[in-house]
């Protein structure tokens, strides 16, 4: 299959295959699914990332929203707890805020 006529779920799938610790290609993959409907494979590519690299803050607040448009609000609650706190630790305070609001906005 040429590149022209690979989605770009694809194209960051093979990314993340030949570089597995790419926080970019791996966040890419796991908005990617998040935003064409497959929560699933969102979840996993979250989880991957997160474990790797628990210091790349936008993780954190996406994976949050994902969890509570899931309805899983306690994994949201813990997930964005987490990030408020890694957040804080970086001095990332516009996203330690955003992350506080949705925590906040929670049922």
């Amino acid at each position: 299959m040429t590149d022209q006529k690979k989605t770009r779920r694809q194209m960051l799938e093979e990314f993340v295959s030949k570089k597995p610790d790419d926080v970019f290609s791996r966040y890419g993959l796991a908005m990617e699914c998040m935003n064409s409907g497959d929560p699933a494979a969102a979840d996993t590519h979250f989880r991957a990332l997160l474990e790797r690299h628990a210091d790349y803050i936008p993780a954190y607040l996406m994976y949050g929203q994902l969890l509570a448009r899931e309805s899983r609000t306690g994994e949201a609650r813990q997930v964005l707890s987490t990030g408020i706190a890694a957040a804080t630790k970086e001095g990332d305070q516009h996203a330690r805020s955003e992350m506080e609001t949705l925590l906040n906005e929670l049922p």
